[in-house]
């Protein structure tokens, strides 16, 4: 029973009685308009009269006063008139049958709609660099946009995942220059992404007493311009073996990709986009260069071609997105990137929308804060690199020592290590609001529980033939985790919304606390045989719940701790 709606039900039902041949809103608008006071004190819902006043012709004191008169609903212990407002008290015991009952009977489709049924949705996110390491300044990218993705999914889209690599500039050529100069193919094909990155660091440190390896480096990116075989095929290898090492991190994540289409992709996409820029108008010459005045809109120039004819970000993230809307039809295009890319993509979108695509509207940039690692801030320059591997790895390890000291018969240590340990790396990092800064400390990563709690009471008590009594689930404690279960589906459509993962973790918290403190406060293995099964029924809700809470950040929930 989706209590919102059948309240809002019994409230225009009332008006019909109340108010005979008044202009009804529609149910949706007024289920809208249903709140949730902060203290159940005040009642399950309130309902604000305020709105009517125009269209009724009366005080809102007067509205409430005679609507509270004509509800008489079985599932309401009492509806009060308090100033205005309609207060709204449900039967608790009612409550928690039809809540918990709903729950268990849609089972991982609870809070689903299929509201996104028929449209797409494309996520960029991750898009990481090409010959370089994936480090923690990942993680944010990676785990919103799995987040996203998995919750689009939840209410019915089509979701496309497009990892964006950054496979293009200068430095491939600087890459292939120094592989040529002093690298191998077995030397690299084994130490993978490490020993790129040393034949650069050793390529950019000689460089600094040999300005010629610099041209080397331009004339090898020449090369691959220009689709010269050799440097294709050594360019493509790097990639490859990028991509080999970034899978064993993605694998740890439960992270996948629908596409991993990057910058040089584009290449043979810029030039119809440049034509439409020039057809339109919109280029300018400026110093040499081409550019898109953005003066009009507070914004400075969007930077189209060098002096020297070279492309930008700019150039290819306008032809991206011009292929993505012709090739998926998006109804939706979110940008899963670090909220320093704002200006970028404020151009873009205005850019986008100057070109006379009205599409430009369903572009999103979904902006994160910065990661730091126990109070440092991450630098390649300094040398203070976190990388995301080497962070899992070593979360892993932390979760399996915890094991050992407080659960040392556990069966499937390691499985439960990693479930743990990964878990807690991409829970800490979703739970603050997105565009919040983040600092990453193992104490507080590793730190929680509730789900595997759940799962124990429910292994240990097997099966229940009894029926429920549910005037057993009256008592505060039952009737808070009742209603945050309840709130779910709307937690969901908010952070779907809202391109808000941390909404689904803190409900997670929420959740896992208050069912601890429910735990602690009712015994659920008791004699009375009704009490006790409405207690499990309780317990597996929230199970159930807690499991895909998890899920649709990307959290996988251990069933034994």
């Amino acid at each position: 029973m989706d209590f919102k709606t059948a309240v809002a039900s019994e409230i225009l039902t009332a008006m019909n009685t109340a108010f005979e041949g008044a202009e009804l809103p529609e149910i949706g608008t007024v289920a809208g308009a249903l709140e949730v006071p902060p203290d159940t004190a005040l009642g399950d819902y309130a309902f604000p009269c305020f709105k009517l006043s125009k269209s009724l012709r009366k005080s809102p004191i007067m509205i409430a006063d005679a609507l509270a008169g004509a509800i008489h609903a079985d599932f309401l212990g009492k509806v009060e008139s308090v100033k205005g407002y309609l207060n709204f008290f449900i039967d608790k015991a009612t409550y928690a049958e039809k809540v918990l009952s709903l729950a268990l009977e849609q089972g991982e489709a609870y809070g689903a709609d299929n509201s996104g049924a028929g449209k797409t949705v494309v996520l960029d996110y991750s898009s990481i660099n090409i010959a370089k390491r994936f480090h923690i300044g990942h993680l944010s990218t990676t785990m919103i946009g799995n987040s996203l993705y998995r919750l689009h999914k939840f209410f019915g889209w089509r979701a496309v995942g497009v990892n964006h690599l950054g496979d293009w500039g200068t430095q491939f050529g600087k890459m292939i220059a120094a592989y040529k100069r002093w690298g191998d193919h077995d030397t690299v094909a084994q130490g993978g992404v490490d020993e790129m990155v040393k034949l650069y660091v050793r390529f950019n440190e000689e460089a600094k007493a040999n300005e010629a390896l610099n041209d080397e480096g331009r004339a090898w990116f020449k090369k691959i311009e220009d689709g010269d075989p050799e440097a294709l095929e050594i360019f493509g290898w790097f990639k490859s073996v990028t991509l080999k090492d970034a899978e064993r991190v993605y694998d740890l994540l439960g992270v996948k990709f629908d596409s991993y289409a990057g910058e040089s992709f584009y290449n043979d996409k810029m030039e119809p986009v440049i034509q439409i820029l020039r057809d339109k108008g919109l280029l300018k010459e400026d110093q040499g260069a081409q550019i898109v005045d953005l003066s009009d809109y507070g914004m400075p120039p969007a930077l189209i071609l060098r002096s020297d004819g070279a492309t930008l970000y700019m150039t290819r993230d306008l032809a991206a997105a011009k292929y993505r809307k012709d090739t998926y039809n998006f109804d939706k295009s979110l940008y899963v990137v670090a909220y320093q890319q704002d200006l970028h993509f404020r151009q873009l979108f205005k850019v986008l929308e100057l070109m006379g695509y009205d599409w430009a509207k369903d572009c999103e940039h979904v902006a994160f804060g910065m990661v730091s690692f126990e109070g440092g801030a991450l630098s390649t320059r300094q040398g203070h690199v976190v990388y995301l591997d080497d962070l899992l790895h070593q979360a892993i390890d932390k979760a399996r020592a915890i094991i050992e000291e407080k659960s040392p018969d556990l069966e499937n240590k390691d499985e439960v290590a990693r479930q743990i340990g990964i878990g807690a790396v991409v829970f800490f990092d979703l739970y603050n609001n997105r565009i919040k800064d983040i600092d990453f400390t193992w104490e507080r990563a590793l730190n929680f529980d509730g789900h595997a709690r759940a799962c124990s009471v429910l292994r240990k008590a097997g099966s229940e033939s009894a029926a429920p009594d549910f005037a057993a689930l009256t008592d505060p404690y039952s009737q808070d985790v009742v209603r945050l279960i309840e709130q779910f589906p709307d937690i969901l459509k908010s952070a779907v919304n809202r391109s808000e993962p941390s909404m689904v973790t803190r409900f997670a918290v929420d959740l896992a606390q208050a069912f601890n403190k429910f735990y602690y406060e009712n015994k659920v293995m008791v004699d009375e045989a009704g009490t006790r099964a409405a207690r499990l029924m309780l317990t597996d809700a929230t199970r159930q719940v807690l499991k895909q809470a998890l899920y649709l950040i990307g959290v996988e929930a251990p069933e034994r701790m």
